[in-house]
């Protein structure tokens, strides 16, 4: 069943489906409308929806399943499906997910609340789903065969629980897991504390991280690879499709995600430090935090960092393994920097009209070469910014803090506008303004203040306590 955006967007007065046969105590019950989003060009803008006890969440390229209360449970239902998701311009692939996307639609909730979660198979194959980090009764945990029986195709389960705990959660297969999960089956869970204003932030972004191997002009991923991987993404989008981190100057902002590839993810974040306050199994500790500018997430593994949004500018977040943040990589491309290739390119063209050859200064003129791709493919580097293009691609997307948004505005701001003389520039061997006039940060997160020294001035030299110079 499809649904308009505005209606997949608004948050309860679901409209009901039929009565469906299910299994268990709601056996011949209603069914809530399962909002189905079935082609990119449905793809909400990136507001969250309010929510009158928590600060919703907003979901990368995606957007929250919505829910109807009945006899006190918060009920949803999620469509698992083949679905085609775009991994940027130019490039669609032919996944599995949940409601017409990969991942499917963030379920959030609160501490507390009572959930029933309605799950209707529409793969040609056996499916279960399992609640990543939620303490909940055996039979509900969702590994098939083990605590339940396989959700056949076109049959109808329920799962019943209550959110103990509020944190970061996921939801995906356990059932031929290799394949559904390696197909883009997955999706964010978040409960939010019973106490508004325990853990509060201004702004509470979510993604998970997965990967496929996808042939260039091919739809369909490679369900059987285990490492050489050649699309990195975020919420099944690589960059220049994913979408920005915007925040107000002085926000308080959460970023969460989970980690469903065949390898671990530093996730680094440039212009800031942050603490993580947040794993899979809950909260952190305020005493066993420490100030961080990358953090690693493992196979399987949940994090959350906060920082205050006290820098303006527009700061780069990627994943720290460089080779993650490339599209369309051809792992077995011969390194052929320092080698000329001028004379043979031109016999090439004599039979291949418009080669190029590739690599022999380096990879990065390829993020500005206007190249003929097969069809449905990405380069492997891509996206522009105001001063050329980045050279990226994969796992990577932008922080952009900027003075005077409003709460609620979620809406691209546009690139930077850099205050006159903080922007890197070409020495010419011209004399150099002061560095007094420098621009600097005047407080980081912490509180410190920095001050930047003239380097043309020698370092003053202080004795220590101990004797010792300095």
């Amino acid at each position: 069943m499809t649904i308009s955006r505005r209606r997949m967007l608004q948050g309860g007065g679901l409209v009901l489906a039929g009565a469906a046969a299910v299994s268990g105590r709601v056996q011949a019950a209603a069914i809530p409308e399962a909002p189905s989003m079935q082609s990119p060009a449905m793809q909400p803008p990136l507001v969250p929806k309010t929510g009158p006890d928590y600060q919703p969440v907003a979901t990368l390229n995606g957007w929250t399943l919505p829910w109807r209360m009945k006899d006190g449970w918060k009920e949803f239902h999620l469509l698992a499906e083949p679905v085609v998701r775009e991994i940027a311009p130019g490039m669609k692939a032919n996944l599995w997910g949940y409601n017409g996307q990969s991942p499917g639609p963030t379920i959030e909730c609160v501490e507390g609340d009572r959930l029933r979660i309605f799950v209707t198979n529409k793969l040609p194959e056996n499916t279960a789903v399992h609640w990543h980090g939620q303490i909940l009764s055996n039979g509900m945990d969702g590994v098939g065969g083990l605590t339940q029986p396989h959700i056949p195709p076109g049959k109808t389960f329920v799962y019943e629980f209550a959110a103990t705990k509020s944190g970061t959660f996921m939801y995906h297969p356990h059932a031929d897991e290799m394949v559904q999960m390696a197909m883009g089956m997955m999706g964010f869970m978040v409960v939010h504390p019973r106490d508004p204003a325990f853990m509060r932030v201004d702004r509470d972004y979510v993604f998970l991280m997965n990967a496929f191997d996808i042939d260039p002009g091919t739809y369909l991923p490679k369900v059987n690879t285990m490492l050489d991987f050649n699309m990195w993404c975020w919420n099944s989008r690589a960059f220049p499709g994913i979408d920005h981190f915007v925040a107000a100057r002085n926000d308080r902002v959460r970023i969460r995600f989970g980690n469903l590839t065949m390898t671990n993810h530093p996730i680094h974040m440039h212009g800031y430090d942050f603490e993580v306050t947040g794993t899979d199994g809950g909260w952190t500790r305020p005493e066993s935090r420490w100030p961080e500018v990358t953090v690693d997430c493992a196979v399987g593994q949940m994090r959350a960092f906060e920082f205050k949004a006290v820098h303006e500018g527009d700061w780069a977040i990627h994943c720290h393994k460089s080779h993650h943040t490339m599209n369309a990589m051809g792992h077995s491309v011969k390194n052929f920097i320092g080698v000329d290739k001028s004379r043979i390119a031109q016999t090439i063209r004599k039979i291949a009209p418009g080669y190029m050859p590739m690599g022999s200064r380096g990879m990065g003129e390829m993020g500005s070469m206007e190249m003929e791709l097969p069809a449905n493919t990405l380069p492997m580097m891509t996206g522009y910014a105001q001063f050329g293009p980045v050279e990226m691609g994969g796992m990577f997307s932008v922080v952009k803090v900027r003075q005077g948004l409003a709460s609620g505005d979620y809406k691209d701001p546009g690139w930077y506008k850099h205050p006159k003389g903080t922007v890197a520039y070409e020495y010419t061997g011209k004399e150099l303004p002061s560095a007094g006039n420098a621009k600097v940060p005047d407080s980081g997160v912490d509180g410190h203040t920095w001050r930047i020294r003239d380097p043309r001035k020698p370092r003053a030299r202080t004795g220590s306590a101990g004797g010792h110079k300095h």
